[in-house]
């Protein structure tokens, strides 16, 4: 099996260098990420600008582009052979819930899926990120299991691993989304100037976190995997929706 990683962190973080190690045990891995950290790029892609590539190793590759354009670059160019599976990360936080629209990790892993590929996006969960042992060993185990069965390709898998020793995890569950409350207030200060600038504030907690949840599995010390889809469209309602516009 060959595997593209990629992420939105940066081709230096501490999360892609363990998850690239531990794959590298299972499969063929080719790396090309981001030559900065990109969090928050969801699946922007940079079309009024090149993209340049530097090799900092034997396939391994930095992009000075997004997340979204490292995965694009790499399956419609940059790479002789195409890989057999795309997984992001390991992101240095949570992606639960809302999380998922703004994420760089999981856009990385959803580019892949348009362009015709299973994809594993994995993040690290806890107020000290200091187990990407232990979300890189998930993910590995994750990778032997499709290397025996392959997910269908319309498929994202969103994996979120609590910051917890290997054996203190609490099994895996499957998931549904949760979602947030709404975010926290812009922070307003000022620059060195005197200018008025504002941070973006803090994301909300868990409002729907109930069973079932990957808010609830990482509460319980699970790791929570969740399946993802593209199609944004709300079914339910065409036909309301026809009637509404006497169609």
């Amino acid at each position: 099996m060959k595997i593209l990683v990629s992420n939105d962190d940066g081709y230096l973080a501490t999360g892609i260098v363990a998850l690239a190690d531990a794959l590298a045990e299972v499969a063929d891995v080719v790396v090309v990420a981001p030559d900065r950290n990109r969090s928050a790029a969801s699946n922007s892609l940079t079309i009024e600008a090149p993209l340049r590539v530097r090799e900092f190793g034997p396939n391994r590759f930095a992009v000075n582009g997004t997340p979204s354009d490292c995965v694009h670059l790499a399956l419609t160019g940059l790479l002789d052979e195409e890989p057999d599976l795309v997984v992001s990360g390991i992101n240095h936080g949570a992606n639960l819930g809302d999380d998922v629209i703004y994420s760089g990790t999981v856009a990385a892993a959803m580019e892949g899926r348009f362009l015709g590929l299973p994809t594993i996006a994995v993040s690290l969960v806890g107020d000290r990120l200091n187990h990407f042992d232990t979300a890189a060993r998930v993910a590995a185990g994750m990778v032997q299991r499709l290397d025996r069965s392959m997910l269908a390709s319309d498929v994202i898998l969103n994996v979120n691993v609590p910051s917890l020793p290997y054996e203190a995890l609490k099994g895996v569950q499957a998931t549904r989304l949760g979602f947030r409350h709404k975010s926290e207030p812009v922070v307003e200060t000022t620059d060195p100037h005197g200018r008025t600038i504002y941070w973006v504030g803090p994301a909300g907690r868990g409002q729907d976190a109930g069973e079932g949840t990957d808010f609830r599995a990482i509460e319980r010390g699970a790791v929570s995997v969740t399946p993802l889809k593209t199609d944004l469209t709300r079914h339910e309602d065409l036909g309301r929706l026809g009637e509404w516009l006497g169609t």
